[in-house]
């Protein structure tokens, strides 16, 4: 390469070089600088470099100097900093949905916004194997094709997996194809689902990203009222415990003092608060109601209970009696 194209090149590589080697902890000496450079046969003179960086400085990049004994130049400030990322590789490594391969190039990319370092600190603290995930690749696929029709509008339509006892996931109903109009993607227990409207029964129903397979997206538009706003999003995910479907239902809860975090943990902040008799307290929320609704009032324990209405409450003595049947 000519020369003048190689010092074109110098102003990225210097960036490039503060990024890699450089943080609040690290400075690259000018020294260091020009050893660097050498090693894309790049000629370089301090002057220029003291140039170079100011240019930089001006653009915005956060590029400090240090005359300590250790001193030299580092890279303070990042695009995304390791305080940020460490959390972001943490839920990726965690991610069940995301195969292992994926999460370790998940990492790896993540690892490109810090400093050899810094990537190496990460390196260590975030564990990948032996996790339980998903081995199915695809899924990535699914989830864009599904995004896109979203995005667009379109009906889609696809084949939905059940595993067999021979641990193998295969298409449910003899291969039936199912066609819906997607209304949203949701993260919830650890999985990827899908929240759309199956036109046949008129109902909101819920797919597990990972067993959806073969989607096509079809020509057909989505009727307006299968359209959902970010608003109604955030609603009826409120509502609804671990993406299983029912009727919804408003239902007041009654609950002692202490658990009232666990109230606001769960259907925020808008719902009121009301004081009753002997110190309890009550909240007023609409919910799905569903086994794993009621599964999930039993496991807060009995100082808990469905006051109203009288309906639900019958269904909940209902799905303890049976529970307790299965112990008799």
């Amino acid at each position: 390469m000519a020369k003048s194209l190689r010092q074109k090149e110098k102003l990225l590589r210097i960036l490039q070089i503060l990024e890699k080697k450089s943080d609040e902890d690290h400075y690259v000496s000018m020294a260091d600088l020009i050893s660097e450079l050498a090693q894309y046969d790049i000629e370089a003179e301090r002057k220029s470099i003291y140039d170079d960086i100011k240019v930089l400085q001006d653009m915005g990049y956060d590029i400090v100097m240090s005359r300590s004994k250790n001193g030299g130049y580092a890279l303070l400030s990042r695009r995304l900093e390791k305080s940020e990322i460490l959390p972001l590789a943490d839920a990726v490594s965690s991610s069940r949905f995301i195969t292992e391969k994926k999460s370790r190039e998940l990492i790896k990319k993540m690892e490109s916004f810090l400093s050899d370092y810094e990537a190496g600190e990460l390196d260590r603290n975030i564990y990948v194997s032996d996790r339980i995930k998903t081995d199915n690749e695809s899924i990535y696929i699914v989830v864009d094709s599904i995004s896109n029709a979203i995005r667009y509008n379109k009906k889609i339509t696809f084949q939905y997996c059940e595993w067999n006892i021979e641990k193998e996931l295969v298409p449910r109903h003899n291969g039936r194809i199912y066609l819906v109009s997607p209304c949203f993607l949701t993260w919830s227990e650890e999985k990827y689902y899908l929240v759309a409207f199956d036109e046949e029964s008129d109902e909101i129903r819920h797919y597990r990203c990972d067993k959806i397979k073969n989607v096509n997206i079809t020509k057909d538009g989505i009727p307006e009222k299968y359209r959902i706003n970010r608003t109604e999003i955030v609603k009826y995910e409120n509502k609804t415990f671990g993406m299983y479907g029912g009727d919804e239902e408003s239902v007041t809860l009654v609950f002692p003092e202490s658990k009232c975090g666990i109230m606001i943990d769960r259907f925020g902040k808008e719902p009121t608060l009301r004081k009753e008799a002997d110190g309890l307290y009550s909240i007023r929320v609409k919910v799905i109601i569903s086994d794993q609704f009621f599964g999930w009032i039993a496991g807060l324990g009995s100082d808990i209970y469905i006051k109203a209405p009288e309906d639900t409450v019958l269904k909940y003595k209902d799905f303890l009696k049976k529970n307790l049947e299965r112990y008799e």
